[in-house]
């Protein structure tokens, strides 16, 4: 409520300039085209220095933590497992989403055959590796009945840790597959190419990123798919989400080896 109209044309002002941002364009238009038709911009759009705040990335936990978002009542619980990850900017980020793959970034990944297909816990179970300019994250996720909250967290704790230990030849070549037959489709519409220009601009990415990023998913091999889950997975310093009914699942967790869970209200406040 207290946000003016000179407070936009300030944050405006300072963040806003041409040195900072990049056009791009996919369709029917020829490169001296699209140039012709901005080029109105450089008169009228003035460059100027822009500075972005810098934060420093948190470090990873000495070990891993448990929160407890009480949702009296809730007939199910949510459940997040996760920490601080790398930059899509990282040269090992296609890399590591690719071993994140049979993880959880398919249906037929552990995680959801595991608490979908085998316990009948959840509709669905998820993992993936996420960045941006900045770090992002790994998180694991998954909405799962209510009396089966800590025995689901504890499979994804225990399914973390097996994945670390290497995964099978047929799974890794089911991976290459999946990802090599799923580029075939996609860049199929105008929007999908322009998201393409986008990150090769925003990431300085090279203009053949996505033949590189192939080749890496064919590259693969085994001890590669080892090397990066115990570089980028870290099973001992995650943090633990739990969002549900704390007087009848709350009990459970405390069994689980990640320490007293600390309880939080539904607003984020500590509950002492």
């Amino acid at each position: 409520q207290g946000i003016s109209l000179g407070d936009l044309r300030a944050f405006y002002e300072t963040n806003y300039s041409p040195s900072v941002a990049h056009i791009s364009i996919v369709g029917d238009i020829t490169e001296s085209e699209a140039i012709e038709l901005f080029s109105p911009l450089e008169a009228n759009w003035a460059a100027k220095d822009v500075t972005f705040p810098e934060y420093e990335a948190p470090e990873l936990p000495e070990r891993s933590r448990l929160y407890f978002v009480d949702m009296p009542g809730a007939r199910q619980s949510q459940v997040y497992v996760g920490h601080l990850g790398i930059a899509r900017s990282h040269p090992e980020y296609h890399a590591a989403t690719v071993m994140n793959y049979q993880l959880g970034g398919n249906f037929n990944s552990v995680l959801n055959m595991t608490l979908r297909e085998e316990k009948g816990y959840t509709y669905g179970a998820h993992s993936r590796i996420s960045g941006s300019l900045h770090p992002g994250v790994f998180l694991a996720s998954s909405a799962v009945q209510a009396n089966a909250t800590s025995e689901s967290v504890q499979i994804f704790k225990d399914s973390i840790v097996r994945y670390r230990e290497g995964i099978a030849e047929e799974d890794l070549t089911f991976v290459k597959n999946a990802l090599v037959q799923s580029d075939a489709r996609r860049f199929e519409t105008l929007g999908a190419v322009q998201g393409m220009v986008d990150a090769i601009a925003t990431y300085g990415l090279s203009a053949d990123y996505v033949m590189q990023e192939q080749a890496v998913v064919q590259g693969m091999t085994q001890e590669e798919h080892r090397r990066l889950s115990q570089e980028y997975l870290h099973p001992d310093q995650m943090f633990y989400v739990i969002v549900g009914d704390a007087a009848t699942q709350l009990r459970g967790l405390r069994g689980l080896g990640l320490g007293n869970p600390i309880r939080l209200d539904a607003d984020g406040n500590l509950v002492r």
